[in-house]
């Protein structure tokens, strides 16, 4: 007998670069806290449609993507599902405001990020100004 065993899901995580910040929505869904905007990705979309998607309804900004930073895939990244992220980087110009899942859209700098961060989201944000200040990507972990 072949069980189909589950796989993990997939998702897009956006850093969005805009004036001297980045952008974290307040989550309405648990868990609740502050996030990079992201979700899941639908079946027959890209990463990219994906990604920019998502920034535009959870943040309503049009962020054009400049790379794809890092994926993600620690089984316990999110406590709902096993998830693996791909993240982008994107810049973005306006006001950002919080729709569909999140409940406001902020921009924070390295120096004020908020304390109540989910997910992995903290680690990705680590590596992602380490980064801008040196060059270095995350190195694959086993």
């Amino acid at each position: 007998m072949d069980e189909k065993k589950p796989t993990p899901l997939l998702t897009v995580d956006i850093i969005i670069e805009i004036q001297d910040g980045i952008v974290l929505i307040e989550r309405k869904n648990p868990p609740h806290g502050w996030a990079l905007p992201g979700g899941f990705v639908d079946y027959g979309e890209s990463l990219e449609k994906a990604a920019a998607r998502e920034a535009k309804e959870e943040t309503s900004l049009d962020a054009q993507l400049v790379e794809q930073f890092h994926t993600y895939s620690d089984p316990k990244r999110d406590p709902r599902h096993h998830t693996v992220s791909a993240v982008f980087i994107a810049k973005a110009r306006g006001v950002p405001v919080g729709a569909d899942d999140a409940r406001t859209a902020k921009i924070f700098t390295e120096a004020n990020l908020p304390e109540a961060i989910v997910f992995d989201h903290p680690q990705i944000l680590r590596d992602y100004f380490h980064y801008k200040r040196t060059g270095q990507r995350p190195k694959p972990e086993g």
